[in-house]
């Protein structure tokens, strides 16, 4: 890819230079993490809608659904089990917060072993998915910056070694 910066014209999915657009998000991330610490939570919201508008964090949501995540290939109630990298660019410009409505789930029935009873799941179309991966990446460094240090549970980066470890 050349030298030229990523655009809302990126013309193919596989010339986008991932390395810069993990490292434009994350930069952005930090900035959230930083003003919450700091105490200014003004400039964290501001800055978490910068976020949540960013192409590079668009992309990045979407990549993660549609490529990186375990369940990518499982279809929502659109029918949509995987997106081409045309469709993928044509989502960019659709996750938008503003007038969102995610779609219903499409419930899958797991039976539970030794009982009648059965468990149901609830799968997301791609497109919810993505807005839900867009979304937590504004939310967490918020959120992280709150947290104790001492506290591992559900947390990124994290694990019940690493609270044994630092006892």
């Amino acid at each position: 890819m050349s030298n030229a910066s990523i655009t809302k014209t990126t013309p193919e999915w596989n010339t986008i230079n991932w390395a810069k657009v993990q490292r434009k998000v994350f930069k952005l991330q930090k900035r959230i993490f930083q003003a919450v610490k700091s105490g200014n939570k003004v400039k964290a919201k501001k800055l978490q809608k910068l976020l949540l508008k960013s192409h590079y964090a668009k992309l990045l949501a979407i990549r993660k659904v549609t490529q990186d995540n375990q369940g990518k290939k499982t279809a929502g109630v659109d029918g949509k089990k995987s997106l081409r990298p045309n469709q993928r660019l044509k989502l960019v410009n659709e996750l938008r917060l503003k007038g969102y409505k995610a779609k219903a789930l499409r419930r899958v029935w797991i039976p539970k072993p030794g009982r009648d009873e059965k468990r149901g799941l609830g799968i997301p179309t791609m497109k919810d998915r993505a807005m839900q991966a867009l979304v937590k990446s504004a939310l967490e460094p918020y959120w992280e910056a709150q947290f104790e240090g001492t506290s591992y549970g559900f947390r990124p980066g994290r694990s019940a070694q690493d609270a044994r470890r630092y006892q």
